[in-house]
């Protein structure tokens, strides 16, 4: 692969001259910060030749930014039967130095991370993004390794910096696919702010298309709609990198004059709509409009159906006979645990890496059939940092097989009421309460199809090697009957989380996850299971407990007895708990949305006068429909 020694020692030098480098005064932030990393579970046929053309590759892409000043790049080399190609981009404020740097930093990650053998590897940085692959692939816009952050501080003017942002980044995101290059930067002042700016910028991969791009940014804006009104975000797309920040992290000289591109009236619809007369133009604007809803169809449609490479890829098919492998035959040793889906083992591949396997337990059906990958190929393209992620599947004869990334510190109902109970504190509980929220807002909205999880509860909260929570099984419940999905509790929810409208009337919305999502909320503050009786004098069960202490302005009582009150804020602490309540409210209208619950869970101070609980609805755990 790539010449170690020789790399090395220039990564160290690199990084030395990169480290705490300015920009006419604005002080570089560490760009060297990893944000996703991947290798391709697959292998090459002919390791020798391909790692010869691997060398090839890399060696031109660092030539193109050191001997050309490039700040993106792409390389092949083709000889034999295994190609290698490759492309390499940095943000255009940083300097070529740092851009060389964060170069020699990736390729020598990629050389110690991945097997010489994988047809393929990826690695982001906030600064730069190298990739290679076997096969070509540089016309990719979205895909797999799709990413997002999203800061957690929020301004204090959070109204102001949101509809600042979403016009600056709508207009990037019209502006971009028209640049050379396919790049800006802008510095916008926010209104009725103490000399507050938004900057920002915007850039595709320069291989694209210009309809490519424009897909990208779309895909970008609206992933971004869930970190308002963080003072800062940043996404990461295979074919696109947008961020904003009310810090300045380029220089002030380096802006991009887009107004000279967004011309009032360009865009053709209000061109056509604005010369309506009579009724021959009123049919060439329905006409538009038609060719309009059709073309942005298309690019939904284009969007979910691209599917990246390497490790990223998805949905892998996986062979039947490695997933048996990797569980020692489904061994009892090898089980994680049981779920409403199936259960789930523990697997390790030929190649080392760690995957957990649900092994689906679905009623057989024609539809069912047809619909499972599709179904499967919709859900292995949802990508959050606070959601599980779907590597693969597997079919065999009348089983179907799940394969997803595994989660080593298990769920977060082994931390309230398994063998770890009593173990989490407050930091990583608020954690895990706000990820949760940030994953269901984007699979309600933050993703081009609502998925409905309908089944949240502590143990589809799986935990990273950071307890940073991560839903499972969401996507899943697609996979039922629509007509009768509600009345199966064993797959499509579970008692004592279940909202009320949806268990005894079939009422099914977003508002359902925001249901079960408030007694998780619940759960989580006081250690005290749903269905389960407080064990003390008065016997309440979670809700009806909850609401009580509420009323009576006792909320400290409510809190888990392991927790040092030394460690909360007993104030965060009061919020939290009335927003549980609030998504508990006996009729969904009055629940808020999870956008609503992150925004509420991020702002500072209490909940609003119009925001105030009432009785919650509890529904007796013993009850079936």
């Amino acid at each position: 692969m790539l010449q170690q020694n020789p790399l090395f020692l220039t990564f160290l030098l690199s990084f030395t001259i990169w480290s705490w480098g300015t920009l006419d005064g604005v002080v570089s932030e560490p760009q060297l910060s990893e944000v996703k990393s991947g290798c391709s579970p697959y292998n090459v046929s002919d390791v020798t030749i391909f790692n010869k053309n691997l060398n090839v590759t890399m060696r031109s892409l660092r030539e193109q930014v050191s001997n050309q000043s490039k700040y993106f790049a792409t390389a092949q080399a083709v000889k034999g039967n295994n190609p290698a190609y490759g492309v390499f981009q940095c943000r255009n404020y940083l300097s070529i130095k740092d851009c060389l740097a964060c170069f020699d930093f990736a390729a020598f990650q990629i050389k110690n991370n991945c097997s010489v053998a994988a047809t393929g590897a990826r690695v982001i940085y906030e600064g730069c993004f190298l990739r290679y692959e076997s096969s070509i692939f540089f016309d990719q816009s979205t895909d797999g390794g799709n990413h997002i952050v999203c800061g957690n501080r929020v301004a204090k003017n959070s109204t102001e910096l949101a509809s600042t942002v979403q016009k600056v980044l709508k207009n990037l995101v019209e502006a971009i696919p028209r640049i050379p290059g396919f790049f800006a930067a802008t510095i916008t002042p926010v209104p009725n702010s103490n000399n507050s700016n938004i900057y920002a910028i915007a850039q595709c991969l320069e291989t694209l298309t210009q309809s490519g791009c424009q897909d990208c940014l779309e895909s970008g804006f609206t992933s971004f709609q869930i970190c308002l009104p963080s003072s800062n975000a940043k996404i990461f797309y295979a074919g696109c990198f947008m961020r904003y920040s009310t810090s300045a992290f380029f220089a002030a000289n380096q802006t991009t004059n887009i107004k000279r591109i967004l011309k009032p009236g360009d865009s053709s619809k209000k061109a056509i709509i604005g010369g309506v007369v009579g009724g021959a133009s009123f049919i060439l604007v329905l006409l538009a409009l038609f060719a309009l809803y059709s073309r942005s169809l298309s690019r939904r449609v284009h969007r979910v159906d691209i599917l990246g490479a390497t490790e990223l890829k998805g949905p892998v098919n996986y062979r039947y006979k490695d997933l048996k492998s990797a569980t020692k035959n489904f061994s009892k040793e090898n089980k994680l645990g049981e779920g409403g889906f199936g259960d789930v083992y523990k697997g390790t591949l030929k190649n080392g890496k760690v995957i957990a396997i649900k092994k689906l337990d679905l009623e057989q059906s024609k539809k069912m059939e047809e619909d499972f990958q599709s179904e499967v190929k919709l859900i292995s393209n949802v990508h959050h940092r606070n959601l599980v992620r779907l590597l693969g599947c597997c079919s065999k004869g009348q089983e179907r097989f799940l394969v997803y990334e595994y989660m080593k510190n298990n769920n977060v109902g082994q931390f309230l009421f398994g063998e770890h109970k009593g173990s989490l504190n407050w930091k990583q509980r608020y954690g895990i309460i706000l990820g949760t929220a940030r994953g269901l807002a984007y699979l309600h909205e933050g993703f081009h199809v609502c998925i409905m999880h309908r089944d949240i509860k502590p143990s589809n909260i799986l935990l990273d090697d950071d307890f940073q929570p991560k839903i499972a099984d969401f996507g899943l419940a697609r996979l039922l009957p629509r007509d009768q999905s509600h009345l199966n509790t064993k797959f499509a929810g579970t008692m004592g989380y279940i909202a009320p409208e949806y268990i005894m009337h079939g009422q099914l919305s977003e508002k359902v996850d925001t249901y079960c999502y408030g007694v998780v909320v619940l759960e989580i503050i006081s250690g005290q299971k749903s269905g389960e009786l407080k064990d003390d004098d008065e016997g309440q069960f979670l809700l009806q407990r909850a609401w009580k202490l509420y009323e009576r302005g006792m909320h400290i009582e409510f809190v888990d007895e392991t927790l040092d009150p030394n460690e909360y804020d007993a104030e965060e602490v009061k919020k939290t708990i009335e927003i549980g309540l609030l998504c508990t409210q006996a009729s969904p209208a009055a629940r808020p949305t999870m956008f609503e619950v992150v925004d509420m869970l991020e702002s500072k101070g209490g909940l609003i006068d119009h925001k105030r609980p009432t009785m919650p609805v509890y529904v007796d755990p013993n009850l079936r429909p």
